[in-house]
């Protein structure tokens, strides 16, 4: 409902602009005396150095709150660009104009324009769970070769032990499944994924068993892991943290919640390609859920 109302506004916006701009080809005069000049052109540029200002804070962070901006800022450059060289084309600095905006600002818009496309595509590829994905995580050896990452298929071959053909015959499947990929050095690289459980439903005869055992060993092996890391929690020093809160959500809300903690998530795992001294890697779990006394609610 919503994205059709949209639409119809802007198709109706687009409709009426025809008539209206062709009014004003045929009315407004060519010169035009006007006050507040240095004002307008003032304001509008302390508008763009604070858009600048506020896309870098926001892109060097990788928030996707940047993408508005840089597209505003973006679209800001290409005014800046238009009204410089249409008021400024029967001046002596015609020509100025012309390189400025022919050399800077548009360049540097479609520079803004493409780092807003890439905000919106860094965000991690999300699908669920299917019947290959447990065949490789059932299999040893697809651990083994996405834990030596990145590399090339000989030195991941040399770390873990296997052979060559089998390291290339996991990474031949771990590609097509979306999980690595070659960089520009010709390395494998691990790319990560927002997986979705399963739905049972999707599934019949066998592939849904194994699906349902699937998950309850997912589930087994989540409560093993927190058991440990409540056993082992005085030896993490301050490499670990834990929080629990309890609060009243609607459901909207509590999508939007999930929205941001997923964003937060993408961030972090999209911060570099390659590992740094001095880092660990780290197991991390986002549950939530109506508490036991509410369940049925």
């Amino acid at each position: 409902m919503i994205r059709r109302l949209l639409l119809t506004v802007l198709a109706g916006a687009a409709v009426l602009l025809v008539p209206w701009t062709v009014y004003l080809a045929h009315t407004l005069p060519d010169r035009y005396g006007t006050g507040q000049w240095r004002a307008a052109w003032v304001g509008f540029d302390v508008a763009l150095l604070l858009c600048f200002a506020a896309g870098a804070w926001l892109g060097m962070r990788r928030r996707r709150s940047a993408v508005p901006l840089l597209s505003a800022t973006a679209a800001m450059l290409c005014c800046d660009a238009w009204f410089d060289v249409a008021l400024g084309w029967t001046s002596a600095e015609r020509w100025t104009s012309v390189a400025l905006a022919v050399f800077v600002e548009i360049p540097v818009a479609v520079v803004l324009a493409f780092a807003a496309r890439r905000l919106v595509s860094d965000a991690l590829p999300r699908r669920s769970v299917t019947v290959r994905d447990i065949e490789m995580r059932e299999d040893p050896r697809y651990q083994w070769v996405t834990r030596e990452l990145p590399g090339d298929a000989e030195t991941v071959a040399r770390r873990t032990g296997l052979e060559r053909a089998e390291v290339a015959e996991c990474l031949k499947s771990l590609e097509d499944n979306g999980f690595v990929r070659r960089d520009r050095k010709g390395n494998w690289i691990a790319i990560p994924q927002d997986l979705r459980e399963p739905e049972l439903d999707d599934y019949d005869g066998a592939d849904r068993e194994r699906v349902a055992a699937f998950l309850d060993a997912k589930y087994a092996d989540e409560v093993a892991l927190l058991s440990w890391a409540a056993a082992h929690r005085d030896e993490f020093g301050p490499w670990s943290t834990a929080q629990r809160t309890s609060t009243r959500l609607t459901e909207d809300e509590f999508r939007e919640l999930d929205a941001e903690y997923r964003e937060l998530i993408t961030r972090y795992c999209r911060r570099r390609r390659r590992p740094v001294a001095g880092e660990r890697e780290f197991s991390v779990r986002f549950y939530a859920f109506p508490p036991p006394e509410t369940a049925q609610a």
